[in-house]
């Protein structure tokens, strides 16, 4: 229960520094984000991935590429010709299809300069040692229509990857480029072994949403692989060397960008903060939800879900009606006997397991189950999240207790229109999540 400070107050009224037509102007402000907005918060991030294998070896690095195509051409396609048709990227080719330009796989310009495409991957990544540029030469480049292509978790899997036999298609296949992924071995060559390098990337391919591509760089120096984590185009250098620290680092801050970016997890630790009348009781609350979500974060990152179209927008429903019930529970009046706190305990161990399995969702688009370092990631990632949570919690807590104590009519204001709020925006994605349900029934 909260104690009353013995100091008192004098009672100030916020309505006439937050005016009731500003708090409706917020709220409808949010119901116009919920409607415009995307309606899962989970599933959009991480859909582009790239994979580097890097081996070390006596005298520099060999590297092993996955990378969707389009990361490598999108943004060298030339200007409009008198056609109407812009000249094509290298390694492609266009045409307007309904009024829409098109880009295919030219696999004719591929199979005279099956490497060509490989020198973009190599022009685009940079390793330094030493603050200076190691060069690095293209030695094997395949093309896999998504989805064909082989597993490649592991430096096994990519060295074996490249072991099996493979063939150009013709010049007859036709294969969208936003449909292709390039697999490349390039070798880096320096003067001895490289113990530790900067890596980065000048490639802009100006995709809509590259801001979320996952790279994923595994290291495979003396000792246990060590496994770093990156968003974006990685345009600032990532240091990588043999540290255990410095590749878990990028994970929690994964984890914490993943909660602070995902919105429906926002809203729902800030109604748990609203919700509760002492620092016990949030601490309860938030201990519920941290113990639901570190189970299922486990569990369905590796499998044991169900992995019908159907379960996705299944969950991403119960992380909104999650968030309309803390929200009801913030707004209603406040019962502190032990054994409504219990049952809120529950409750919120409960939806901690919905939105865990959100976070699994995500940490599995950019690890695979036999990847190096696994339980070293999936922790790393899942103590990002905490810190995310507790940034949170320590962000609205004294804000709100400060209001309350100040002003109780205030309060009571600034409680309702959070809660009803958080009410609006959630029912709008239920309703859009719903509809996914029913789509993936169809």
């Amino acid at each position: 229960m909260l104690i009353e400070p013995q100091v008192r107050f004098r009672a100030i009224d916020l309505r006439r520094f937050i005016p009731i037509k500003w708090i409706l102007r917020c709220w409808f402000a949010s119901i116009f984000i919920a409607l415009t907005g995307a309606a899962s918060a989970h599933f959009l991030l991480n859909l582009n991935v790239r994979i580097l294998h890097v081996d070390h070896v006596e005298d520099g690095l060999r590297v092993y590429l996955r990378t969707p195509m389009p990361y490598l051409v999108a943004d060298k396609v030339g200007p409009a010709v008198q056609e109407g048709l812009p000249i094509p990227a290298p390694f492609t080719s266009n045409t307007s299809e309904g009024g829409k330009l098109t880009h295919y796989v030219d696999f004719e310009q591929l199979a005279l300069d099956p490497l060509g495409l490989g020198a973009l991957a190599e022009q685009g990544f940079h390793f330094e040692t030493g603050g200076k540029r190691v060069s690095g030469m293209v030695e094997h480049l395949r093309v896999y229509r998504v989805g064909t292509q082989p597993v490649f978790a592991t430096l096994s899997e990519a060295l074996n990857s490249f072991a099996v036999d493979y063939a150009l298609p013709d010049s007859g296949t036709s294969l969208y480029v936003g449909d292709a992924m390039v697999d490349v071995v390039i070798r880096y060559k320096s003067e001895g072994p490289i113990a530790s390098y900067a890596l980065s990337s000048t490639m802009n391919p100006k995709l809509p949403g590259q801001e979320n591509t996952a790279n994923l760089i595994l290291d495979y120096g003396p000792g246990q692989p060590r496994v770093f984590r990156s968003r974006g185009l990685m345009q600032d250098p990532i240091q990588i060397d043999r540290s255990p620290i410095s590749a878990v680092k990028t994970f929690i801050i994964e984890g914490i960008r993943h909660i602070l970016e995902g919105i429906d997890h926002v809203l729902f630790v800030i109604c748990l903060v609203l919700g509760a009348t002492g620092f016990r009781v949030l601490l309860g609350r938030v201990t519920g939800f941290t113990i639901g979500h570190s189970v299922t974060l486990a569990l369905g990152f590796f499998g044991f879900v169900p992995s019908g179209a159907w379960f996705v927008p299944m969950v991403e429903t119960g992380i909104a009606l999650s968030i309309i019930y803390a929200a009801v529970l913030a707004i209603r009046p406040s019962d502190d006997s032990g054994a409504s706190e219990r049952r809120t305990f529950l409750v919120t161990c409960a939806i901690g397991l919905l939105h865990g399995l959100g976070f699994s969702f995500v940490l599995q688009n950019i690890l695979q189950i036999d990847s190096a370092g696994i339980w070293q990631s999936l922790l790393a990632f899942n103590i990002g999240v905490e810190i995310g949570q507790l940034s949170i919690v320590l962000l609205c807590w004294p804000v709100f207790v400060l209001i309350r104590r100040l002003n109780r009519g205030a309060w009571r204001i600034t409680k309702f229109t959070i809660g009803a709020t958080c009410i609006v925006i959630a029912s709008v994605w239920t309703l859009q999540r719903v509809t996914q349900i029913a789509e993936a029934f169809a």
